[in-house]
């Protein structure tokens, strides 16, 4: 995840940085200024915070000592409606600069060589020779789709995108494997198998009568 502080105090670089690692224009101009207003308001609303808790404390000892609260109470109210929107547009702000932020790619480590895409990769290290083949080599989803074992199709309309169904071979392999993660741990690692109830009672009703 980017680090907040990257976009609050060096948006500039940070822009820079996106641009030539990654191609991505930020807007420093628009985040600036989101940041300038969250500044502000914030101040303010912690001052509004801060008056409405002392006069709070100043009603309570006034109450004690059998004073007149009227006007403490006026000037209480006089900003009240000003701290809550002051709230609610900080919590709007915030929210803006977090989608923006949640919009921006991670920046990649300082040691990783600049590339326009998978063939300027550096190879770090190699075990082993890759295997030919004299055939056209499918992926996963290739083979499980070619039998209909893996259904996105279906999927797609039961749970959107990214899912599969799972049949035949490839349903009972899911399912083994399950069963040996089970098997595995409550047999050598000290857990216990345990079948909960299907349905689960509610909360208990008091009874408050007398």
């Amino acid at each position: 995840m980017l680090d907040p502080a990257l976009l609050r105090h060096q948006p500039a670089d940070l822009a820079e940085r996106l641009r030539t690692s990654r191609g991505f224009e930020l807007d420093v101009s628009a985040l600036e200024s989101l940041e300038a207003d969250r500044k502000r308001i914030q101040v303010r609303t912690q001052e509004l915070q801060s008056l409405r808790n002392s006069r709070s404390k100043a009603i309570g000892q006034a109450k004690a000592k059998g004073e007149d609260v009227s006007a403490i109470m006026a000037e209480v109210a006089a900003f009240a409606d000003e701290l809550k929107a002051s709230e609610v547009a900080l919590d709007e702000l915030r929210e803006k600069i977090e989608a923006i932020s949640m919009g921006i790619p991670n920046l990649p480590a300082d040691d990783v060589p600049a590339g326009a895409d998978e063939n300027d990769n550096v190879e770090q290290a190699r075990w082993g020779t890759p295997r030919q083949f004299d055939f056209k080599v499918l992926d996963h989803v290739e083979l499980g789709a070619r039998n209909g074992w893996l259904d996105g199709e279906t999927a797609a309309k039961l749970s959107g995108s990214r899912f599969t169904v799972l049949r035949g071979p490839i349903a009972r392999l899911h399912r083994a494997l399950a069963q040996f993660m089970v098997d595995l741990h409550t047999g050598e690692h000290g857990y216990e198998e345990t079948n909960p109830a299907a349905e689960v009672r509610g909360r208990p009703v008091q009874d408050r009568r007398g």
